[in-house]
Protein backbone atom coordinates (compact mmCIF):
# COMPACT_ATOMS: atom_id res chain seq x y z
CA UNK A 1 0.00 0.00 0.00
CA UNK A 2 1.52 3.18 -1.01
CA UNK A 3 1.58 6.28 1.85
CA UNK A 4 0.96 9.78 0.13
CA UNK A 5 2.27 12.83 2.10
CA UNK A 6 0.35 16.27 3.50
CA UNK A 7 0.67 18.71 0.98
CA UNK A 8 3.22 20.56 1.16
CA UNK A 9 3.19 23.90 2.41
CA UNK A 10 6.03 26.75 3.22
CA UNK A 11 8.28 25.36 5.74
CA UNK A 12 8.12 27.46 9.12
CA UNK A 13 12.09 29.30 9.78
CA UNK A 14 14.17 26.76 11.33
CA UNK A 15 14.58 27.81 14.91
CA UNK A 16 11.66 30.14 14.38
CA UNK A 17 14.35 32.99 13.38
CA UNK A 18 12.50 36.10 12.75
CA UNK A 19 9.33 35.59 14.41
CA UNK A 20 7.70 37.60 16.40
CA UNK A 21 6.03 36.14 19.39
CA UNK A 22 5.19 39.08 21.78
CA UNK A 23 5.89 42.38 22.81
CA UNK A 24 8.16 43.59 25.34
CA UNK A 25 9.23 46.55 26.98
CA UNK A 26 12.44 44.95 28.77
CA UNK A 27 14.21 45.25 25.70
CA UNK A 28 16.10 44.27 22.32
CA UNK A 29 18.80 43.07 19.89
CA UNK A 30 19.33 44.79 17.08
CA UNK A 31 21.31 42.64 15.10
CA UNK A 32 22.18 44.42 11.93
CA UNK A 33 23.55 47.24 14.15
CA UNK A 34 25.59 45.69 16.69
CA UNK A 35 23.37 46.85 19.32
CA UNK A 36 21.56 46.03 21.93
CA UNK A 37 19.34 47.44 24.75
CA UNK A 38 17.80 47.05 28.56
CA UNK A 39 15.01 49.81 28.36
CA UNK A 40 15.66 52.39 27.31
CA UNK A 41 19.33 51.84 27.93
CA UNK A 42 22.14 50.92 25.64
CA UNK A 43 23.58 47.75 27.77
CA UNK A 44 27.03 48.60 27.30
CA UNK A 45 26.63 52.08 28.45
CA UNK A 46 25.06 50.44 31.05
CA UNK A 47 27.84 47.96 31.84
CA UNK A 48 30.44 50.58 31.63
CA UNK A 49 28.63 53.25 34.00
CA UNK A 50 26.62 51.51 36.20
CA UNK A 51 26.50 48.79 38.91
CA UNK A 52 25.03 45.46 38.60
CA UNK A 53 22.22 46.70 41.33
CA UNK A 54 21.13 49.62 39.29
CA UNK A 55 20.83 47.64 36.55
CA UNK A 56 18.86 44.64 38.20
CA UNK A 57 16.89 46.85 39.54
CA UNK A 58 16.06 48.74 36.00
CA UNK A 59 14.80 45.57 34.99
CA UNK A 60 12.41 45.21 37.44
CA UNK A 61 11.25 48.64 38.34
CA UNK A 62 11.85 49.98 34.65
CA UNK A 63 14.17 53.29 35.89
CA UNK A 64 17.43 53.11 37.39
CA UNK A 65 17.29 54.18 40.93
CA UNK A 66 17.77 57.42 42.97
CA UNK A 67 20.76 57.20 45.30
CA UNK A 68 18.37 56.11 48.29
CA UNK A 69 16.49 53.50 46.22
CA UNK A 70 19.79 51.90 45.13
CA UNK A 71 21.37 52.16 48.81
CA UNK A 72 17.84 50.26 49.69
CA UNK A 73 17.38 47.79 46.79
CA UNK A 74 21.30 46.96 47.59
CA UNK A 75 20.71 46.43 50.92
CA UNK A 76 17.68 44.57 50.26
CA UNK A 77 19.40 41.91 47.75
CA UNK A 78 21.95 41.12 49.79
CA UNK A 79 19.69 40.42 52.85
CA UNK A 80 18.28 37.63 50.64
CA UNK A 81 21.22 35.63 49.50
CA UNK A 82 21.20 33.43 52.44
CA UNK A 83 20.39 29.85 51.79
CA UNK A 84 17.21 28.02 54.21
CA UNK A 85 18.96 25.59 55.93
CA UNK A 86 17.04 22.39 54.44
CA UNK A 87 18.58 24.03 50.92
CA UNK A 88 22.12 24.19 52.44
CA UNK A 89 21.82 20.64 53.78
CA UNK A 90 20.72 19.16 50.74
CA UNK A 91 23.51 20.57 49.09
CA UNK A 92 26.29 18.23 49.32
CA UNK A 93 24.48 15.17 48.24
CA UNK A 94 23.50 17.40 44.94
CA UNK A 95 27.25 18.38 44.81
CA UNK A 96 28.12 14.50 45.06
CA UNK A 97 25.69 13.77 41.95
CA UNK A 98 28.43 15.00 39.99
CA UNK A 99 26.79 16.70 37.18
CA UNK A 100 28.34 20.24 37.89
CA UNK A 101 27.10 23.38 39.23
CA UNK A 102 24.54 24.27 36.66
CA UNK A 103 22.86 21.13 36.63
CA UNK A 104 22.81 21.04 40.26
CA UNK A 105 21.34 23.96 40.45
CA UNK A 106 18.61 23.07 38.36
CA UNK A 107 17.36 20.43 41.67
CA UNK A 108 18.58 22.87 44.14
CA UNK A 109 16.43 25.93 42.83
CA UNK A 110 13.34 24.08 42.68
CA UNK A 111 14.37 22.37 46.30
CA UNK A 112 14.46 26.58 47.16
CA UNK A 113 11.38 27.62 45.66
CA UNK A 114 9.43 24.30 47.46
CA UNK A 115 11.15 25.53 51.32
CA UNK A 116 10.59 29.20 50.19
CA UNK A 117 6.85 28.46 49.55
CA UNK A 118 6.38 29.78 46.22
CA UNK A 119 3.21 29.54 44.58
CA UNK A 120 1.99 29.63 41.22
CA UNK A 121 2.08 33.05 39.24
CA UNK A 122 -1.17 32.29 38.60
CA UNK A 123 -2.16 32.62 41.83
CA UNK A 124 -0.81 35.34 43.16
CA UNK A 125 -0.27 38.98 43.20
CA UNK A 126 2.03 41.25 41.30
CA UNK A 127 3.90 42.00 43.95
CA UNK A 128 4.45 38.70 45.22
CA UNK A 129 5.73 37.63 42.07
CA UNK A 130 8.33 39.87 42.23
CA UNK A 131 8.92 38.85 45.49
CA UNK A 132 9.54 35.95 44.70
CA UNK A 133 11.65 36.42 41.78
CA UNK A 134 13.95 38.88 43.82
CA UNK A 135 14.23 35.89 46.42
CA UNK A 136 15.54 33.11 43.58
CA UNK A 137 17.97 35.77 41.93
CA UNK A 138 19.45 36.68 45.17
CA UNK A 139 20.15 32.94 45.99
CA UNK A 140 21.36 31.75 42.73
CA UNK A 141 24.87 33.15 43.02
CA UNK A 142 25.16 31.56 46.33
CA UNK A 143 23.71 27.92 44.96
CA UNK A 144 25.83 28.16 42.35
CA UNK A 145 29.54 28.81 44.21
CA UNK A 146 28.69 26.53 47.43
CA UNK A 147 27.50 23.76 44.75
CA UNK A 148 31.27 24.51 43.20
CA UNK A 149 33.24 24.24 45.86
CA UNK A 150 31.58 21.25 47.90
CA UNK A 151 32.11 19.47 44.34
CA UNK A 152 36.01 20.62 44.78
CA UNK A 153 36.28 19.10 48.25
CA UNK A 154 36.12 22.88 49.73
CA UNK A 155 33.65 23.95 52.13
CA UNK A 156 30.89 26.93 50.64
CA UNK A 157 31.63 30.71 51.73
CA UNK A 158 28.67 32.37 53.31
CA UNK A 159 27.58 35.66 51.50
CA UNK A 160 28.47 38.75 52.91
CA UNK A 161 25.71 41.73 52.74
CA UNK A 162 28.41 44.04 52.98
CA UNK A 163 29.82 43.09 49.38
CA UNK A 164 28.23 44.27 46.04
CA UNK A 165 26.88 41.34 44.15
CA UNK A 166 29.49 40.86 42.27
CA UNK A 167 32.37 41.21 44.63
CA UNK A 168 30.40 38.83 46.75
CA UNK A 169 29.87 36.26 43.82
CA UNK A 170 33.93 36.55 43.40
CA UNK A 171 34.20 36.29 47.38
CA UNK A 172 32.08 32.73 47.93
CA UNK A 173 33.53 31.66 45.13
CA UNK A 174 37.26 31.93 45.98
CA UNK A 175 36.86 32.51 49.70
CA UNK A 176 38.84 35.62 49.24
CA UNK A 177 37.95 39.24 48.85
CA UNK A 178 38.15 40.36 45.63
CA UNK A 179 41.02 42.65 44.05
CA UNK A 180 38.26 45.69 43.07
CA UNK A 181 39.64 46.05 39.33
CA UNK A 182 38.52 42.42 38.90
CA UNK A 183 35.37 42.69 40.71
CA UNK A 184 34.84 44.91 38.47
CA UNK A 185 35.18 43.43 35.60
CA UNK A 186 33.28 40.87 36.19
CA UNK A 187 30.52 43.36 37.13
CA UNK A 188 30.95 44.51 33.76
CA UNK A 189 30.63 40.92 32.51
CA UNK A 190 27.76 40.19 34.21
CA UNK A 191 25.79 43.30 33.56
CA UNK A 192 26.78 42.90 30.43
CA UNK A 193 25.01 39.36 29.93
CA UNK A 194 21.81 39.86 31.72
CA UNK A 195 19.62 40.21 28.62
CA UNK A 196 19.32 39.51 25.19
CA UNK A 197 16.49 39.12 23.41
CA UNK A 198 13.98 36.14 22.99
CA UNK A 199 17.08 33.47 23.41
CA UNK A 200 16.45 29.61 24.03
CA UNK A 201 16.18 30.07 27.65
CA UNK A 202 14.61 33.47 27.96
CA UNK A 203 11.79 32.42 25.55
CA UNK A 204 11.08 28.93 28.14
CA UNK A 205 10.99 30.99 31.09
CA UNK A 206 8.42 33.15 29.18
CA UNK A 207 6.54 29.73 27.86
CA UNK A 208 6.43 28.16 31.04
CA UNK A 209 5.48 31.44 33.24
CA UNK A 210 2.46 31.52 30.73
CA UNK A 211 1.09 28.75 32.12
CA UNK A 212 0.68 30.67 35.52
CA UNK A 213 3.87 28.38 36.82
CA UNK A 214 5.85 29.47 40.11
CA UNK A 215 8.97 31.46 39.60
CA UNK A 216 11.02 28.44 40.54
CA UNK A 217 9.73 26.01 37.99
CA UNK A 218 10.25 28.88 35.60
CA UNK A 219 13.76 29.18 36.03
CA UNK A 220 14.41 25.55 36.49
CA UNK A 221 13.47 25.47 32.98
CA UNK A 222 15.24 27.89 31.42
CA UNK A 223 18.96 26.61 33.60
CA UNK A 224 17.86 23.47 31.79
CA UNK A 225 18.03 25.19 28.12
CA UNK A 226 21.34 27.50 29.07
CA UNK A 227 22.86 24.01 30.07
CA UNK A 228 22.93 22.86 25.95
CA UNK A 229 26.46 23.54 24.14
CA UNK A 230 24.89 25.68 21.79
CA UNK A 231 23.68 27.98 24.23
CA UNK A 232 25.37 28.60 26.94
CA UNK A 233 28.16 26.31 26.80
CA UNK A 234 30.36 28.56 25.29
CA UNK A 235 32.99 30.06 26.84
CA UNK A 236 34.98 27.47 28.37
CA UNK A 237 35.07 26.29 24.65
CA UNK A 238 36.18 29.38 23.10
CA UNK A 239 39.07 29.39 25.49
CA UNK A 240 39.71 25.78 24.47
CA UNK A 241 40.16 27.03 21.21
CA UNK A 242 43.27 29.16 21.96
CA UNK A 243 44.78 26.36 23.96
CA UNK A 244 44.36 24.12 20.95
CA UNK A 245 45.85 26.64 18.66
CA UNK A 246 48.83 27.22 21.52
CA UNK A 247 51.26 29.03 19.60
CA UNK A 248 50.87 32.24 16.90
CA UNK A 249 53.12 30.31 13.94
CA UNK A 250 50.20 27.40 14.42
CA UNK A 251 47.21 30.21 13.97
CA UNK A 252 47.04 30.29 10.51
CA UNK A 253 47.10 26.41 9.63
CA UNK A 254 44.68 25.71 12.35
CA UNK A 255 41.94 28.42 11.22
CA UNK A 256 42.24 27.12 7.85
CA UNK A 257 41.86 23.27 8.27
CA UNK A 258 38.74 24.34 10.44
CA UNK A 259 36.98 26.47 8.07
CA UNK A 260 37.54 24.02 4.82
CA UNK A 261 36.19 21.48 6.64
CA UNK A 262 33.02 23.66 7.63
CA UNK A 263 33.98 23.36 11.50
CA UNK A 264 32.37 25.71 13.94
CA UNK A 265 35.23 27.75 15.37
CA UNK A 266 33.67 28.88 19.02
CA UNK A 267 33.44 32.01 20.12
CA UNK A 268 32.74 32.95 16.70
CA UNK A 269 29.44 33.82 14.90
CA UNK A 270 25.73 34.47 16.31
CA UNK A 271 21.88 34.15 15.17
CA UNK A 272 21.56 37.48 15.57
CA UNK A 273 24.31 39.91 15.11
CA UNK A 274 25.36 40.41 11.55
CA UNK A 275 28.21 43.00 12.55
CA UNK A 276 30.75 42.67 15.24
CA UNK A 277 29.10 41.71 18.85
CA UNK A 278 28.86 44.67 21.30
CA UNK A 279 29.46 42.33 24.35
CA UNK A 280 32.97 41.13 22.59
CA UNK A 281 33.96 44.77 21.73
CA UNK A 282 33.14 46.04 25.35
CA UNK A 283 34.96 42.62 26.80
CA UNK A 284 38.07 43.04 24.75
CA UNK A 285 38.65 46.35 26.00
CA UNK A 286 38.62 45.12 29.34
CA UNK A 287 40.87 42.25 28.49
CA UNK A 288 42.92 45.13 26.98
CA UNK A 289 43.34 47.05 30.31
CA UNK A 290 44.92 43.61 32.24
CA UNK A 291 47.07 42.79 28.69
CA UNK A 292 49.59 40.35 28.90
CA UNK A 293 50.23 37.18 26.46
CA UNK A 294 46.53 36.01 26.95
CA UNK A 295 45.26 38.99 25.54
CA UNK A 296 47.57 39.67 22.92
CA UNK A 297 46.99 36.09 21.82
CA UNK A 298 43.36 36.23 21.46
CA UNK A 299 42.90 39.40 19.74
CA UNK A 300 45.54 37.40 17.01
CA UNK A 301 43.67 35.29 16.62
CA UNK A 302 40.61 37.17 16.11
CA UNK A 303 42.58 39.07 13.38
CA UNK A 304 43.25 36.47 11.90
CA UNK A 305 39.71 34.46 11.97
CA UNK A 306 38.54 37.05 10.17
CA UNK A 307 40.63 37.62 7.13
CA UNK A 308 41.07 34.08 6.58
CA UNK A 309 37.47 34.02 6.90
CA UNK A 310 37.11 36.77 4.13
CA UNK A 311 39.48 35.24 1.95
CA UNK A 312 38.10 31.68 1.80
CA UNK A 313 34.45 32.57 2.39
CA UNK A 314 34.20 35.55 0.78
CA UNK A 315 31.12 37.69 2.08
CA UNK A 316 30.46 35.54 4.81
CA UNK A 317 30.41 37.88 7.74
CA UNK A 318 31.99 36.35 11.02
CA UNK A 319 32.65 38.27 13.88
CA UNK A 320 33.69 37.09 17.70
CA UNK A 321 30.45 36.54 19.94
CA UNK A 322 30.07 37.29 23.55
CA UNK A 323 31.54 34.31 24.30
CA UNK A 324 35.06 34.88 22.88
CA UNK A 325 36.41 37.42 25.20
CA UNK A 326 34.21 36.53 28.57
CA UNK A 327 36.51 33.45 28.59
CA UNK A 328 39.65 35.54 28.18
CA UNK A 329 38.08 38.29 30.85
CA UNK A 330 36.81 35.16 33.49
CA UNK A 331 40.39 33.13 32.85
CA UNK A 332 42.12 36.76 33.91
CA UNK A 333 39.81 36.86 36.84
CA UNK A 334 40.39 34.08 38.55
CA UNK A 335 37.26 31.87 37.51
CA UNK A 336 37.55 27.99 36.94
CA UNK A 337 36.89 27.19 33.48
CA UNK A 338 33.92 24.80 35.03
CA UNK A 339 32.42 27.91 36.20
CA UNK A 340 32.24 30.35 33.56
CA UNK A 341 28.54 29.11 32.09
CA UNK A 342 27.25 29.06 35.80
CA UNK A 343 28.82 32.97 36.16
CA UNK A 344 26.93 33.56 32.93
CA UNK A 345 23.69 31.92 34.83
CA UNK A 346 24.17 34.21 37.62
CA UNK A 347 23.57 37.42 35.64
CA UNK A 348 20.90 35.92 33.37
CA UNK A 349 18.67 34.90 35.93
CA UNK A 350 17.91 38.23 36.84
CA UNK A 351 16.59 39.08 32.70
CA UNK A 352 15.05 35.49 33.20
CA UNK A 353 12.58 37.08 36.05
CA UNK A 354 12.08 40.23 34.51
CA UNK A 355 10.71 38.40 31.32
CA UNK A 356 8.79 35.95 33.85
CA UNK A 357 7.34 38.81 35.64
CA UNK A 358 6.60 40.57 32.07
CA UNK A 359 4.86 37.04 30.89
CA UNK A 360 2.99 36.59 33.92
CA UNK A 361 0.77 40.01 33.59
CA UNK A 362 -0.82 38.35 30.55
CA UNK A 363 -3.42 35.29 31.17
CA UNK A 364 -2.73 33.67 27.83
CA UNK A 365 -0.68 30.95 27.57
CA UNK A 366 1.90 30.16 24.71
CA UNK A 367 0.28 27.18 22.62
CA UNK A 368 1.79 27.61 19.02
CA UNK A 369 0.32 25.18 16.48
CA UNK A 370 2.80 22.99 14.17
CA UNK A 371 2.35 22.06 10.78
CA UNK A 372 1.87 17.74 10.36
CA UNK A 373 3.94 16.29 7.42
CA UNK A 374 3.31 12.83 8.13
CA UNK A 375 1.53 10.02 5.91
CA UNK A 376 -2.06 11.73 5.39
CA UNK A 377 -4.47 10.34 7.77
CA UNK A 378 -6.88 8.70 8.52
CA UNK A 379 -4.89 5.30 7.10
CA UNK A 380 -7.06 2.02 8.22
CA UNK A 381 -5.24 0.50 11.27
CA UNK A 382 -3.71 -2.60 10.41
CA UNK A 383 -5.23 -6.01 12.39
CA UNK A 384 -2.81 -7.05 15.10
CA UNK A 385 -0.24 -9.83 14.07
Amino acid sequence: MSITTAPAQAPAPRGLAGVVVTETALGDVRGAEGFYHYRQYSAVELARTRSFEDVWYLMVQGELPSLAEREAFTARTAALRTLPDEVREALPAIARAGSGPLAGLRTALSLFGASAGFRPVYDITPGQRADDALAACAVVPTLLTALHRIGQGLAPVAPRADLPHAANYLYMLTGSEPDPVRARAVEQYLISTIDHGFNASTFTSRVIASTGADVAACLVGAVGALSGPLHGGAPSRALDTLDAIATPERIDPWIRERVLAGDRIMGFGHPVYRTEDPRSRMLRGIAQQFGGPLVDFAVQVEARVEAILAELKPGRELHTNVEFYAGVVMELCGLPREMFTPTFCAARVVGWSANILEQSADSKIIRPAARYVGPVPPHPVPAAA
